[in-house]
């Protein structure tokens, strides 16, 4: 578990991930991990049927599709998927995000693919 006492950088950690759709929790706030992630591509159509999902693009572009369109975020725009709501993230390039989301969000809710991460994966040591 991150040491909620000492000073992250955000950006400089998403940078220095070496797996793409594998984030990693860099500090929690009460009922929620703040987490970071390296990205390239599409990851996968899912939702999360009680949870909302903040993502903060902290470099590059990132395309979050919904089924009701999407929204085209850049560096520092950020954006909250409503609880229930399918979306899919896509950056065409490399791009490095910070997500905020409640403890009990699971990564890409009840789709399982070969890029989803359990909780234990996302609290690795960085």
């Amino acid at each position: 578990m991150p040491n909620n006492t000492q000073v992250t950088t955000p950006k400089q950690v998403a940078a220095s991930l070496t797996e793409f759709w594998s984030p990693r929790v860099v500090a929690e706030v009460d009922d929620a991990y703040i987490k970071v992630a390296k990205v390239q591509g599409s990851l996968a159509w899912h939702s999360h049927d009680e949870e909302d999902e903040l993502f903060l693009v902290l470099k590059g572009h990132l395309r979050i599709e919904m089924e009701a369109g999407a929204v085209e975020l850049g560096e520092g725009e950020m954006f909250v998927v409503p609880k229930g709501v399918r979306h899919n993230p896509v950056a065409d390039e490399e791009c490095h995000l910070m997500l905020i989301e409640r403890k009990t969000t699971l990564h890409t809710g009840s789709t399982v693919t070969e890029k989803t991460r359990s909780l234990a994966d996302q609290l690795r040591p960085v």
